[in-house]
């Protein structure tokens, strides 16, 4: 199944937009309970206005939250980005630290968060649990853990570290393109020979096909009739 992953998606990457750790590390906070579309229409504004963690830190709330309104959760996450800042200049001279320990005491950071900072921002090695990616490990039976931690843990122990990174970009591909929640492609998926949840969704070629998304759409359809 891995290797299925990494021919449908040779290019799989963060989505979100970003030139420095600071920025990506706000996109992911903000990333929470939105797409990452939405955000990218978001964080070219807020990028020119704060350039640092001292910036963030001392923010006007009013600016910031109207910023990042379209978000969702805005009060939430300008509270976190302002204690983020703070937190930032006050244990590490400003700069985002480049270790796990490190990361998940900054506020609004946790191990989601910190594993895609580490790996696109460091390249460290980590595995990123979001919801696609826990949705479909399990559907696939590389675990049936429901805690993000566990499956961290327990599909490590299945990929080689070096892989960590990008079999994450690539699962959470997936999710986003074929093998949606409520309805996946099943009768269209790469995976399908291999996955013990085929016939969740429509096992119909043409029916299925409607459901794939994205820019690798035509790659994607064409690894199934290549199968067959």
């Amino acid at each position: 199944m891995k290797r299925c992953l990494d021919e449908a998606y040779p290019n799989a990457h963060c989505e979100l937009d970003f030139t420095t750790p600071l920025e990506l590390l706000v996109a992911v906070i903000l990333s929470a309970q939105c797409t990452d579309q939405r955000v990218n229409e978001v964080t070219p504004a807020l990028f020119a206005r704060y350039r640092t963690a001292a910036a963030y830190a001392g923010a006007d709330r009013i600016e910031l939250e109207e910023l990042i309104r379209p978000t969702g959760f805005y009060r939430n996450k300008a509270t976190s980005l302002m204690g983020l800042g703070a937190a930032l200049v006050e244990r590490h001279d400003g700069e985002v630290p480049g270790t796990l320990a490190d990361l998940v005491r900054l506020p609004g950071v946790g191990r989601k968060t910190a594993n895609v900072v580490l790996g696109e921002a460091f390249d460290v090695p980590g595995i990123t649990v979001d919801t696609h990616f826990g949705r479909l490990v399990r559907r696939w039976g590389w675990t049936s853990d429901e805690d993000p931690v566990k499956v961290e843990n327990e599909v490590g122990e299945l990929i080689p570290r070096k892989e960590w990174t990008m079999l994450s970009h690539r699962v959470i591909f997936h999710g986003r393109r074929v093998c949606h929640a409520r309805k996946p492609a099943c009768g269209a998926c790469p995976l399908a020979v291999d996955c013990p949840s085929y016939g969740t969704g429509p096992t119909e070629f043409e029916v299925a096909a409607k459901l794939v998304k994205g820019a690798e759409r035509d790659h994607l359809l064409s690894l199934v009739h290549d199968a067959s």
